[in-house]
């Protein structure tokens, strides 16, 4: 089931390919819960209201897909996660010597079609999106053993790690964490419509020229890993969006006035578009070669356990 919000906070399902279904009925007191709220219980209840939602969505028409406004298909999360360096993008790296680590990226997630601000900042010295696929947290998980990891998955989501290069600091919060830096969408797929989230394929275009198109069997610490890691040290919410890492192969930067979307398989596909006030940032040469930036000092990637 692919699950949206739209228009003025509506909840929604896809009907076949270009149909969405208004199911906001299905969540009562939503304007006293707030969208996130909202999103939240329908997550943390979805197994008790799927054959409520599935009567409501076989009983309508539904509204074109093109006649509505997608929101971020989770408005505020409690926690939206990236995984640092999680590709086998290059013949030196493997599992064991790459890190299953995390950064931060702000909560407020941006939907299809917003707009991706570039702040005119002149140490950054180009502006990249890297497409990911997401996964979001169906349940409250502390210390998940990697057995039942897939448990705590509700499902996946397009997402982009919008990422600010040159500039070496101890804080993220410029280089990954700015508000527009985490466009996703258009919808969550619940995790019975994807098998095997490991064998994806995943593209991304900049003014429909096609610049990263990877499979996510090339990921190396997987989601069940990636969650029985993480909830050692934090505690998942539902609602929790991690993005799993990019295969940095393709990346090529961001300017302003472009428009740059993204496809996952048996996901969807949307597109952002690239406002701001940054000078024009000419594209390195050797992009499909790309390396992340160096860490900052003091930083290592020394594998925790």
């Amino acid at each position: 089931m692919k699950i949206l919000r739209f228009n003025d906070d509506r909840l929604g399902v896809l009907k076949g390919a270009d149909r969405v279904v208004d199911i906001s009925a299905v969540i009562s007191h939503r304007e006293e819960r707030g969208p996130q709220r909202t999103m939240e219980v329908l997550i943390e209840n979805f197994d008790a209201l799927r054959a409520d939602i599935q009567r409501i969505v076989d009983s309508a028409d539904g509204a074109p897909l093109a006649s509505v406004r997608l929101l971020a298909p989770v408005p505020r999360p409690s926690k939206c996660l990236g995984a640092f360096l999680n590709y086998l993008d290059q013949d030196d790296r493997s599992v064991a010597t790459l890190p299953n680590e995390f950064f931060h990226k702000a909560p407020e997630l941006l939907g299809p079609e917003g707009n991706i601000i570039l702040r005119d900042i002149p140490q950054v010295k180009e502006v990249t999106p890297e497409a990911e696929l997401a996964f979001v947290i169906g349940k409250h998980g502390k210390d998940v053993p990697e057995d039942r990891a897939m448990d705590y998955v509700f499902g996946y989501v397009p997402y982009f790690d919008i990422s600010a290069r040159g500039l070496i600091r101890r804080s993220l919060v410029v280089p990954k964490g700015q508000d527009t830096f985490g466009p996703c969408g258009p919808w969550i797929v619940t995790k019975d419509e994807i098998p095997d989230p490991h064998n994806l394929n995943v593209k991304s275009w900049v003014d429909g020229g096609l610049r990263q198109d990877f499979n996510t069997k090339d990921m190396a610490h997987k989601i069940p890993d990636q969650i029985a890691w993480l909830s050692k040290y934090l505690q998942l919410q539902p609602g929790d969006v991690i993005a799993t890492g990019t295969h940095h192969r393709g990346l090529a930067p961001l300017n302003v006035g472009n428009v740059l979307e993204i496809e996952i398989e048996k996901i969807g596909r949307a597109r952002w578009n690239v406002t701001g006030q940054m000078p024009y940032k000419f594209p390195k040469k050797n992009s499909d070669e790309r390396k992340p930036d160096p860490l900052p000092p003091g930083m290592n990637i020394t594998p925790v356990a």
